[in-house]
């Protein structure tokens, strides 16, 4: 047991000190400036853009607020713009799900909350929200609101269509 030990201790001392001497930086005498050395790093901000990866799983409801599915994908074409919405409609955790393929530029994306209609259950719901953004469709200019609690997604998407449509329409099927 004791040799177990000592080999497990001089096995992590070993290691530790590869790790150390991987980060030791090595020097160059090489004076002449090349590609790799004259690259400078930048950083940008991307403040007000949404994460696609962070788009999948944001509810989509109706003008009339009824929660009509929930965005899945989003296709976009070769030059990197994003042109079908792939929502998933009905189902129970995944099954039974009917997905559809919408054109994203009629979808409206919202930052606040969806208003609740009822009443009685939930009384303190904000109120449904004034501005909206969405693709440009030519030459409409679109603005983004920003809220505190969804800074890379928006809190929800706004399409035009009952559930019942949405169901109605030709199932998307991914080709292989």
């Amino acid at each position: 047991m004791l040799m177990k030990s000592i080999a497990a201790g001089l096995a992590g001392t070993a290691l530790l000190a590869t790790v150390a001497f991987a980060q030791n930086p090595t020097t160059t005498t090489d004076k002449t400036p090349n590609a790799a050395n004259t690259a400078t790093t930048t950083t940008t901000s991307a403040s007000g853009e949404w994460r696609v990866s962070k788009m999948a799983g944001v509810k989509v409801y109706n003008e009339s607020n009824e929660n009509i599915g929930s965005i899945n994908d989003l296709l976009m074409d070769k030059s990197g713009a994003v042109k079908i919405a792939v929502i998933g409609v009905g189902g129970f955790l995944g099954m039974g799900e009917h997905l559809v393929a919408v054109p994203y530029e009629k979808l409206k994306f919202v930052n606040e909350a969806v208003a609740y209609t009822g009443t009685g259950a939930n009384p303190g719901a904000k109120p449904a929200a004034s501005t909206t953004t969405g693709a440009a469709t030519g030459t409409e200019k679109t603005t983004t609101t920003t809220s505190s609690g969804s800074k890379w997604y928006p809190d929800h998407a706004v399409f035009n269509a009952t559930k019942d449509q949405l169901k109605n329409m030709p199932e998307f099927k991914y080709s292989e």
